[in-house]
């Protein structure tokens, strides 16, 4: 492994932060991906909260531009915007076939999107929760890595308008608005956010001449309600509707920027999700009923040879193109009963249910001198997830609370598709946790955590899977944890956390080419192949060094291993996962004057890593550097932005493969990140 550049600056780090708004105390963050709500000094996991200011200073229109400062935490550059996101090495890359089965729990509010985590647009977001390690209590078969969760900003009962517009390099423009207040009388409110924002998606087509080949449209409206009813119920309602017209233009023949396809393809998702929470006092209990829906429509396409006539010459014709259109929708409904005492016992169960249907039909052709090659595939898949949990915390002396959490669950499913294959597995599963939360005193807390997570099996389509390598089972995630946070003298927070990893059945995603003159002939194939282990360290820090000046840095380091793992000939005893970076670091100076002005600094890297389990070809150390500077007055602010403003050259997926004739030598082609981008956002806010 290549060493980074800046690894000399580990000792400060070590103590780094992830979220440089955290000035506040500690224990005034609320964490709401968790069964009961807890503040960061209550919580026994490895956590990362970004804030609204905090995401006004790192981003500017996706958590995609926030992803890098946030410990152990990877994506998969395989679509316009993240899908698929990787926590301490674990988690998809792509769904190309197959049915959804993902390994990291995505939340927008209470729907969930795992696995389709496109819309996670920031416009008028609150808050953005990272937790890391299996979430077998609270989230179950679709947390086994861990769980992200995106907050919107809930209603409040004062009279709000807003205006966002910003404008930046490659065509980049945005336009928001917010409104919202008091709903009746008392507390209940409403809020209403709208905005559009577009851009080229930094990629010209030579071929075509064109500049929009891999743009990007981007729609994003919410309503959402807090209702306050009788007898000290209440119900928040929320409705969202993402719309994504990205085209999907990213790859080039000579790993750079400007593309030669004659056939562009799109990488679109319209989602609309509603979600209904309603709580209400029985007694001495507490009822909540939690309802969720949503229906995503989903179209990936793309140039499967990245080339047009003119690139292959005489050793044309040479063209290929798949197109697969999906239609997922899911219901959920988590019913819970909680109780206890204040400072003493408290207890949570509940029933969960999941339903999702998700509808496939894939479309490939090409054409290779004079063999034509078509392959159209329409599937259809179903699951159930049911589960009963349960968790209890009391407390163990003055200053300690244990707290342990099961959760049972079956998962049925059933698949069918145009070529014949039928699967219906089952599995039953279970995942919990025993837990320790210690107050070592008023400013600093101790925990430490064991967990078991889960992930159910599933099965490999396609005419070529071998039998024997049709079906693969559960995954399992042991996991042992602990971790300090404290607040020190002289503005000084900090959060540090060792794990331990171990993946009992783990299932390993590879691919091989069965025709290397065609490259859309790839068979991807899940097995429980390997064990795996993993060990690291995460750490925060935020030292506020005077009434100006603030510095945040975060850390992570770690070392994943596959366990007696081969693939053919090649043996991965002892190799990194795949989008396992040993390392990433993040760097952030910020300042503020009285008069308004501000400025912020961010610098974030990472070591080299794999790009899959099927070849060993690495993405190689990059490190990226923003800035922001402007002025806030009380109703309105303006800010100049730079993101990436060395112009750092930096991988986000790679292949391998033989793609260009006529020897179709294998080569490994990337998907790189945006280059740099400089613009301009203003706010204005009226009450």
């Amino acid at each position: 492994m290549r060493p980074s550049p800046l690894i000399h600056l580990w000792p400060l780090m070590l103590v780094g932060a992830a979220s440089a708004q955290q000035t506040v105390k500690l224990e005034e963050v609320v964490i709401t991906a968790t069964l009961r709500e807890l503040t960061l000094s209550e919580i026994p996991a490895s956590v990362t909260v970004l804030g609204a200011s905090e995401l006004a200073g790192v981003a500017v229109q996706h958590l995609e531009e926030a992803l890098a400062g946030i410990p152990s935490l990877s994506w998969a550059g395989a679509s316009s915007r993240p899908r698929y996101f990787q926590l301490r090495g674990i988690g998809e890359l792509e769904q190309y076939q197959g049915a959804p089965n993902p390994s990291v729990g995505f939340l927008v509010d209470e729907i969930d999107f795992s696995s389709i985590g496109m819309v996670a647009t920031l416009f008028d977001v609150e808050q953005i929760e990272v937790l890391r390690g299996a979430q077998g209590t609270r989230f179950g078969a679709n947390a086994l890595a861990g769980l992200i969760k995106v907050r919107t900003r809930a209603p409040e009962p004062v009279p709000e308008r807003a205006l966002e517009a910003s404008i930046g390099g490659d065509a980049f423009n945005a336009l928001g608005a917010v409104v919202g207040g008091q709903l009746g009388e008392g507390a209940s409110a409403w809020r209403v956010a709208v905005q559009q924002a577009n851009s080229d998606g930094f990629r010209r087509n030579a071929f075509l001449d064109r500049s929009d080949t891999n743009a990007r449209d981007e729609l994003t409206a919410r309503v959402r309600a807090h209702l306050n009813l009788d007898g000290g119920r209440s119900l928040d309602l929320g409705f969202m509707h993402i719309d994504l017209a990205n085209g999907y233009d990213a790859f080039a023949l000579d790993n750079g920027y400007q593309t030669m396809a004659d056939r562009p393809g799109r990488d679109a998702q319209r989602s609309f999700g509603a979600y209904a929470d309603l709580t209400w006092p029985a007694g001495s209990l507490l009822l909540r009923s939690i309802s969720t829906y949503a229906n995503s429509s989903i179209e990936s396409s793309f140039d499967g040879d990245w080339g047009n006539p003119q690139s292959w010459g005489s050793d044309g014709p040479y063209d290929f193109f798949s197109r697969t259109q999906r239609e997922r929708t899911t219901w959920s409904q988590d019913f819970r009963v909680s109780g206890g005492e204040q400072g003493g016992a408290q207890w949570v169960t509940g029933l969960y249910l999941l339903r999702l249907e998700e509808d496939n039909r894939q479309r490939d052709d090409g054409l290779y001198l004079d063999f034509p090659y078509e392959r159209a595939l329409d599937s259809s898949y179903r699951a159930l997830n049911a589960a009963v949990y349960g968790e209890l915390a009391w407390p163990v002396g003055a200053a300690t609370v244990f707290s342990t959490g099961l959760r049972l669950e079956r998962r049925e499913s059933e698949y069918t598709d145009s070529d014949g294959l039928k699967f219906a597995p089952a599995d039953n599963m279970w995942g919990g946790q025993l837990a320790l939360v210690h107050e070592w005193s008023e400013q600093a807390s101790l925990w430490a955590a064991l967990s078991r997570g889960y992930k159910a099996g599933g099965f490999n389509i396609g005419v070529a899977v071998p039998s024997e390598r049709a079906r693969f089972g559960p995954e399992y995630l042991w996991s042992a944890e602990a971790g300090l946070r404290g607040r020190w003298p002289g503005g000084l927070q900090t959060d540090l956390s060792v794990f331990h990893l171990r993946r009992e059945s783990q299932q390993v995603s590879t691919s091989f080419q069965l025709d290397p003159q065609d490259p859309l002939t790839f068979v991807y194939l899940t097995d429980n192949a390997a064990r795996g282990r993993s060990s690291g360290l995460e750490a925060a820090l935020s030292w506020s060094l005077d009434e100006h000046w603030q510095l945040a840095a975060g850390l992570s380091a770690s070392r994943s291993e596959y366990l007696g793992y081969r693939l053919g000939e090649r043996d991965l005893d002892g190799r990194d996962w795949a989008h396992s970076p040993r390392l990433q670091y993040s760097l952030a100076i910020s300042w503020k004057h009285p008069a308004g002005f501000h400025a912020r600094v961010d610098l974030s890297g990472q070591d080299d890593f794999y790009f899959d389990a099927s070849h060993d070809q690495r993405g190689r150390p990059y490190q990226l550097l923003h800035l922001r500077a402007g002025y806030a007055a009380d109703n309105w602010s303006v800010d100049v932005w730079a993101r990436n403003l060395t112009n750092e050259r930096y991988p986000v997926r790679g292949f391998y493969f033989g793609n260009e004739p006529p020897d179709f030598p294998e080569r490994l082609y990337l998907r790189l990140g945006d280059p740099r981008q400089v613009g301009l956002t203003l706010r204005f806010k009226w009450q």
